[in-house]
């Protein structure tokens, strides 16, 4: 158990940086510093007393991100009770079993997901509140909470009488092994659980990132007075914690944009914050890749001059700076998590000296397990271990050379899956190794280097492992592929394709020659693998792939008898 905790941590930032700006909407230009956080949090603080909510009651929380969710996130775990982020992209149903299964007492929700939602469906609803302005939408007995919301500057004002102060940012005793939040995986398996999550988990992977430095240059990545353009789910782990709880931590400015947005308004509003740091999935860097950068090396002066080796550099470092001027030109580091990365996109950034690392993590461990400074990063890796928090050890007689589970044991390590014994014990184990599913390498000092899902893995008739991510990855760099799955079917490896279909508009390619097309891209593909890894056929598929909010692909929903149906 670690000696430091969450909460003081925040009371601490919160009254060191209590003028500083904390919270931005973009969209609404609506700003808060920290102590109008403070303020925000205290009020609610009134509320959830007025409503009877104990240490360890759950408190729902639905919504795009913006900063009424912020602020309903800290008050809940500072307050002692549990925060239950619930991702926007699930289905209504979804939403309705997680606030049922969770037993959340209270609701805090955009005002369009009421209109989703019967109170019939959430009996243990006792009130619903808007993040609009926290106005209660809905309560079930009586109107005491409706009341005591319209009256709320009334009641803050005979609370503190004399003004909220400084001294007044002052939060309870929460123990470290407290559940603060329940997090419910969207995972690839359409079986979400509720990650109990505690002041432990969240303080570790908040402490690493205070931390976090460029080894080179002695930059944190995680500063007072940084920017933050956040727009990642925060209801999710790796947004929540990176995009939101660290940088309070450290009196950090975070800009709110709501949810992913298009290339161009993100572009436009990365010009606007010129944020220090950024943390996004691959997808958006693979696309910028594919777009922007793709073009200018295949076509025109640049295509023959990065022929010649004395031109190529100075290539590099004109792209590089456009690159990073369309970041807003201020940006220490790109943290890329969530999902595999393309390794054609890594490679070439890495060439340019793009400052990116690829860590690794999941919801069970709060979500960080592995890191390195941009200027340690590995080609290919996602990271070392953090091994100041965790233990990790791959399941392998050579761990080196030979792909095994990875295994994860310490501070960031989960407390267990709410209200679900079963799957508990099948994940972590009577030593305390949390059984992550992933297949990896490491090195001697801790670098891993996933491989994929043990549940994807498929063994060949001649007992090799073959891991249709690594073929998927070299497929989805070949002419007109947008994205693939390996799957097997009839004893060999068959692709489902989806093609580019707006790169093939922009090229003048009709419908009818992409067969040809990907016909040839699976030869050029057959031609990098090894021989038990060679895909036999092909099918295309008509729309993208199904994808959960840290856009990893649906796998579950993709079967073999898709195949060889074109």
């Amino acid at each position: 158990m670690l000696k430091e905790n969450l909460i003081k941590l925040y009371e601490a930032s919160f009254r060191e940086n209590r003028e500083m700006p904390a919270l931005t909407d973009y969209f609404k230009e609506e700003h808060f510093s920290y102590y109008e956080m403070a303020k925000e949090i205290a009020k609610l603080h009134l509320l959830f007393k007025k409503a009877g909510i104990g240490q360890g009651d759950k408190i729902a929380l639905i919504g795009r991100n913006n900063p009424r969710w912020c602020i309903t996130y800290i008050a809940t775990i500072t307050y002692g009770a549990v925060i239950v982020p619930i991702l926007q992209d699930f289905n209504p149903n979804d939403v309705i079993h997680i606030i049922n299964h969770s037993e959340s007492r209270l609701l805090f929700l955009g005002d369009n997901f009421w209109d989703i939602i019967e109170e019939d469906q959430i009996r243990q609803i006792e009130a619903v509140f808007s993040l609009t302005d926290f106005h209660a939408v809905y309560e079930r007995n009586g109107k005491s909470l409706t009341k005591f919301q319209k009256e709320i500057l009334k009641n803050y004002r005979s609370k503190y009488p004399r003004g909220f102060s400084v001294n007044d940012i002052k939060y309870p005793e929460i123990p470290n092994d407290r559940v603060v939040l329940l997090n419910y995986t969207s995972g690839t398996t359409g079986y979400s659980k509720g990650v109990m999550l505690t002041v432990n988990n969240l303080t570790g992977n908040v402490l690493f990132a205070k931390g976090a430095v460029n080894t080179q240059t002695g930059t944190q990545y995680f500063q007072r007075g940084g920017r933050t353009l956040s727009f990642l789910p925060l209801a999710h782990a790796y947004g929540c914690a990176f995009d939101f709880l660290a940088p309070l931590a450290v009196g950090g400015h975070i800009t709110l944009l709501g949810r992913i947005p298009s290339p161009k308004i993100l572009l436009e509003a990365m010009s606007v914050v010129k944020p220090t740091i950024i943390c996004c999935v691959p997808m958006i860097l693979e696309k910028i890749y594919r777009k922007q950068v793709l073009p200018l090396l295949e076509k025109g002066p640049m295509s023959i001059a990065m022929k010649i080796p004395l031109l190529n550099s100075a290539i590099h470092s004109v792209i590089r700076k456009k690159l990073m001027d369309a970041f807003g030109g201020n940006v220490n580091i790109f943290i890329v998590g969530g999902a595999p990365m393309n390794q054609e996109t890594e490679a070439f950034l890495m060439t340019i000296k793009f400052p990116i690392t690829i860590g690794y993590g999941m919801t069970e461990c709060a979500p960080l397990i592995s890191f390195t400074p941009d200027n340690e990063f590995k080609a290919g890796s996602c990271g070392r271990y953090l091994s100041q928090f965790i233990d990790v050890r791959i399941d392998s007689d050579d761990p080196q050379h030979k792909a095994g589970e990875i295994l994860v044991r310490g501070e960031h390590v989960m407390k267990g899956y709410y209200k679900n014994d079963k799957d508990t014990e099948r994940v972590l184990d009577a030593d305390g190794w949390l059984h992550t599913g992933d297949m990896a390498t490491m090195d001697p000092d801790g670098t891993l280097y996933i491989r994929g899902r043990s549940k994807t893995m498929i063994l060949s008739g001649s007992g090799q492992n073959i891991y249709p991510e690594e073929i998927e990855d070299k497929l989805n760099n070949m002419y007109l592929v947008l994205e693939s799955l390996i799957m097997e079917s009839e004893g060999r490896l068959k692709a489902l394709v989806v093609p580019d279909f707006e790169q093939a508009e922009q090229e003048g390619v009709d419908k009818s020659e992409l067969p040809a097309i990907m016909e040839n891209n699976i030869r050029e593909l057959n031609k990098l693998v090894a021989g038990y890894e060679q895909v036999a056929d092909f099918t295309i598929y008509p729309t993208e792939f199904e994808k959960t909010p840290k856009r990893s692909i649906k796998r579950y929903l993709y079967s073999p008898a898709l195949l060889n149906k074109n």
